[in-house]
């Protein structure tokens, strides 16, 4: 893995660190989720300030996907995957939840999964919260990122544009190479199971599944 970044003024854009604009999330579904591998998650609470870099998301898509929350039409429960593009949808499973990134346009449902991050910053917070002293188990599956990060229901539908509560930067310093991609079928899904929508990070220990599949190919431009 890369060194750690200096993460002071990563809640700021700038030239350093830049939270990901609505624009990033207006995009080809599958595009947005091998770039958001490398990117920084930061989530600032009262109880301080967390921020783990993303290394393993998978891709909903609008058509054709029946694992797709939305692939029977909004809800009141779902609503937030139709956008606008860059906003949070969060919802619950076991007790806990899942953290999604919203793309494409206004009106079409897709998000991307954040199924786990590499702890940077927080981490003494993030274990508190998941009475858990394992750094490589505190954000490594999607319910353990969101009890880490005290993600839950109440940011459903946040604006991750925004640089508040809950966001998204650009790390410069870190750009994957086509090589470093893994992808593979999803995980925890009975519909569309072999759908190859995972992506991650090879070699990272912080990955929550396998890490051998495949490598994913280049992204168009």
């Amino acid at each position: 893995m890369n060194s750690v970044p200096d993460l002071k003024g990563c809640d700021r854009s700038g030239p350093a660190w830049s939270v990901l604009p609505r624009q990033f999330y207006c995009r080809d579904t599958v595009l947005v989720a091998r770039e958001l591998l490398g990117k920084i998650l930061v989530r600032r609470s009262r109880g301080g300030t967390t921020a783990g870099r993303i290394v393993e998301v998978e891709a909903y898509l609008p058509h054709d996907d029946p694992a797709c929350h939305a692939t029977r039409g909004r809800t009141r429960s779902n609503r937030a995957m139709f956008g606008p593009p860059g906003c949070a949808y969060v919802y619950p499973i076991h007790s806990r939840y899942c953290l999604n990134a919203v793309t494409l346009e206004t009106g079409v449902a897709s998000a991307v999964l954040i199924r786990a991050v590499e702890p940077l910053h927080g981490i003494a917070l993030m274990q508190r919260r998941r009475g858990c002293l394992a750094v490589r188990n505190l954000a490594r599956g999607p319910a353990r990122l969101c009890e880490a990060f005290a993600v839950d229901r109440r940011l459903d539908r946040w604006n991750l544009a925004r640089g508040q509560r809950l966001w998204i930067v650009d790390d410069p310093a870190t750009r994957l190479r086509p090589e470093e991609i893994g992808q593979s079928v999803r995980i925890g899904v009975t519909a569309a199971h072999d759908l190859p929508l995972r992506f991650f990070w090879r070699h990272c220990p912080f990955v929550s599944g396998p890490r051998g599949w495949t490598y994913a190919q280049e992204s168009p431009t």
